[in-house]
């Protein structure tokens, strides 16, 4: 392949070099166990202190203990680890309360655990969403009551970029006593984040989503609320989360936080310009589109967008014959295609729903690749639209 355009930044990201740069030391030279007593391992456990200070710092968390540690960020290995340690944590710090309420379209880092606390026998209460992916405040208000241990909201929605007002929601919480967590893990580096002003108890965030590697990831845990693990074994992370630290890609996440933190004003600016200049030129030269989410509220790196009358899996294909990678609306469950919760819960049109691309920016996209795709995109949907049935039938009424 030629070139890669890579539109799929909200799957995953590219490691940027000066991450990359700082993690290489801790494979082969600086690879002493940072629970080790001596020396050689001292200096590595110092390098995994300066890093949860710069995810402090991207997070706006003061460092509140005498010796100015960053005592409420955990590592973990993923988003997902992240939900599941921060929902669990609530659950027993609240044992009296037998409820989770979270919304319909969260990532399944969050569903799939509710769906087995429900197995257990808790109640689980999934707001919903109107067309634009906004949350049901009122749902959410009527939800929320004395037997809720923990609200679990998402800041920013996966696949629309949608924002929701998760401070708002902690202080709903709060005032029925429950605990609060958000998954960040799309806004952690694309929109500010400030919890030292907010009422959120929890907060979690993976690696992979803004320019560190796979496999690590962070979990805020505000002071004093009570935590019990996930997982037992050593010392590891104030007894938190055992296991050995894995030492580079902690390093190399510290590294990414602050890149982001550095850059957050400047690239918020350029990553909108690019998602509404694709959009703009998509409207402009293809009929029956539809542009998904908030667009006054959402992420400035997501562009979901309809192209009704298609399939998403077919548009896909062909924008990788040109080396684009975006990501669909849809995913195939069993043999049959079904649209994504997100899609289903916004109530989109089965015709709308199936011809969803998601489209998401990261740093190292160009406007030229943003003009490249939306050049080759008109030819794409005229093709697949000339030989879709829906399209046809449509046609000839």
């Amino acid at each position: 392949m030629d070139q890669v355009i890579y539109f799929d930044n909200n799957a995953t990201t590219r490691v940027d070099p000066e991450v990359l740069k700082v993690m290489l030391p801790y494979f082969c030279e600086e690879y002493g166990n940072p629970s080790s007593i001596h020396r050689f391992g001292g200096h590595v456990a110092a390098k995994i202190e300066s890093a949860r200070r710069q995810v402090a710092e991207l997070l706006g968390v003061s460092f509140r203990n005498k010796d100015g540690e960053a005592t409420e960020i955990i590592f973990t290995s993923c988003g997902t680890e992240g939900d599941n340690s921060a929902i669990n944590a609530a659950l027993a710090a609240r044992p009296d309360r037998k409820k989770l309420v979270t919304t319909a379209v969260e990532h399944p880092g969050v569903l799939a655990y509710a769906k087995e606390l429900e197995r257990r026998g808790y109640a689980v209460e999934r707001i919903g969403v109107d067309e634009r992916g906004r949350l049901d405040w009122n749902a959410l208000e009527a939800a929320v009551d004395e037997n809720t241990a923990v609200v679990s909201m998402m800041w920013a929605n996966n696949e629309t970029g949608t924002i929701f007002p998760v401070a708002e929601a902690a202080k709903l919480a709060h005032r029925h006593g429950a605990l609060f967590h958000t998954d960040a893990v799309q806004a952690a580096g694309k929109v500010k984040i400030d919890l030292d002003s907010t009422e959120i108890d929890f907060l979690s965030i993976a690696g992979h989503k803004l320019h560190a590697a796979k496999g690590v990831g962070a979990l805020f845990v505000r002071r004093g609320i009570p935590f019990k693990p996930l997982i037992y074994g050593g010392h590891q992370e104030q007894l938190r989360r055992p296991g050995t630290e894995n030492v580079a890609s902690v390093i190399g996440l510290g590294k990414a936080c602050e890149l982001a933190r550095i850059a957050l004003p400047e690239e918020t600016r350029r990553l909108a310009v690019l998602r509404d200049r694709l959009e703009k030129r998509v409207q402009e030269t293809i009929p029956l589109v539809r542009i998904n989410g908030d667009l006054e509220h959402r992420l400035p790196n997501t562009a979901s967008i309809s192209f009704e009358y298609i399939e998403g899996e077919s548009i896909l294909m062909m924008l990788d014959m040109f080396g684009i990678c975006a990501s669909s609306g849809s995913a195939c469950t069993t043999g049959s295609l079904e649209p994504s919760h997100v899609l289903k819960a916004m109530g989109l049109p089965y015709t709308a729903a199936h011809g969803t691309i998601r489209f998401s920016f990261s740093k190292f996209n160009t406007q030229e690749e943003v003009d490249f795709t939306a050049e080759k995109l008109p030819a794409i949907i005229e093709r697949l639209r000339s030989i879709s049935p829906y399209w046809n039938r449509r046609n000839e009424k």
